[in-house]
């Protein structure tokens, strides 16, 4: 009922303050229009008042944006990639986006798939030496992309049957960072650095392969105090991380960009990308609550729709959204964390800043 009342009362004074007194014949008046772009600039008020809010409350350092397909509803940078020189943050500052990696190792699998090197039902014990052993020699690489495997960290007793339950496993990716390895001949790197062309990426990399510029170094304390994360971002190769599972590098622009690209069904095939979108697991996340979770990816169970990812390493609370029926994304990076005050209250400008998104997805 707000929409539609929101809908009207827009339309209504946007036809009247359009007339004219001449009395020659006009063209015919676009209503349509005159409407979306109405409510395009009602809701880029709206982005605008609610989000530099967040900034304000959290002395947010970081950047975020909206889009509606191409159309940049919001952005906003703030604070610094480097405090020591106090280099400020901009448009093509490179961020470290942590666990929103896993969509894009996830995609290098089902791209493996298209091409006829595996199914989902495979075990990875087909393609990995590591586990060919009892305890692990029934895990599928579907189970390793929902994290239903059971597998927590390597080596150890699996937590539950394969395809009974749902652990988020870091180990669980970088087997199938091996599985690409194994299947295309090539290394991770190539693969990833491939995709990230091909989707017209051109700012992204991974922390093995960066040898660009403004990359935002990583932090832990505050605007007042902080601490660099030492060997960044050639630490995100480190066996408590890895590539696959969080290693890769980019900016607003890129990750816009692979969004419409993704969900248009331009990087995998439509009906591939329905097997990446379908809730197969759910997933209790500590900051976001109760939600499914695809091949890779989190999905929203109410209204709105959505998919999402969040992502963090030491210093670099991430979180990426999309919703489908408005082709809308909301883009949140940041290159510091209080880890002292724990990951939850990192994460406290980005969870306002998806219930006001939500919010306004809601009213569409």
């Amino acid at each position: 009922m707000l929409k539609k009342i929101l809908f009207i009362s827009l339309l209504f004074l946007l036809l009247f303050s359009c007339q004219k007194t001449e009395t020659v014949r006009q063209q015919p008046v676009n209503k349509t229009a005159i409407a979306d772009s109405a409510v395009l600039t009602f809701q880029q008020k709206l982005y605008k008042t609610q989000v530099d809010s967040v900034f304000s409350r959290y002395n947010f350092n970081g950047s975020v944006a909206v889009f509606k397909d191409n159309t940049e509803l919001y952005r906003r940078n703030n604070g610094f990639s480097n405090f020591e020189n106090k280099t400020e943050i901009n448009d093509s500052t490179v961020f470290s986006i942590a666990s929103i990696s896993k969509q894009f190792t996830a995609v290098l699998i089902l791209l493996q798939m298209e091409q006829g090197k595996l199914n989902l039902d495979d075990k990875a014990s087909k393609y990995i030496k590591d586990f060919q052993k009892k305890e692990y020699e029934n895990i599928t690489i579907k189970q390793l992309l929902n994290h239903s495997s059971g597998l927590n960290n390597f080596g150890e007793k699996l937590l539950f049957k394969s395809g009974s339950g749902f652990n988020y496993s870091n180990d669980g990716f970088n087997a199938l960072g091996k599985i690409v390895e194994t299947v295309s001949g090539k290394s991770f790197d190539e693969n990833m650095l491939e995709l990230l062309k091909k989707t017209g990426m051109k700012n992204s990399s991974t922390g093995t392969t960066f040898k660009g510029e403004n990359f935002a170094q990583t932090y832990v304390g505050n605007s007042k105090i902080q601490k660099k994360v030492e060997n960044m971002p050639k630490r995100l190769a480190n066996k408590e991380i890895r590539i696959p599972a969080g290693g890769v590098l980019s900016t607003i622009n890129d990750l816009h960009i692979w969004n419409n690209a993704l969900y248009s069904g331009k990087i995998i095939k439509p009906e591939t990308l329905k097997k990446f979108m379908v809730k197969s697991t759910e997933r209790q996340h500590p900051i976001l609550g109760t939600m499914g979770y695809g091949l890779g990816i989190m999905i929203n169970d109410n209204k709105p729709a959505s998919y999402f990812h969040s992502g963090y390493v030491k210093g670099a609370p991430s979180l990426n959204i999309y919703y489908p029926e408005t082709k809308t994304s909301v883009i949140i990076l940041s290159n510091i964390a209080d880890e002292e005050k724990g990951k939850s209250a990192a994460f406290r400008p980005h969870l306002k800043i998806k219930e006001i998104a939500d919010i306004l997805e809601n009213i569409n």
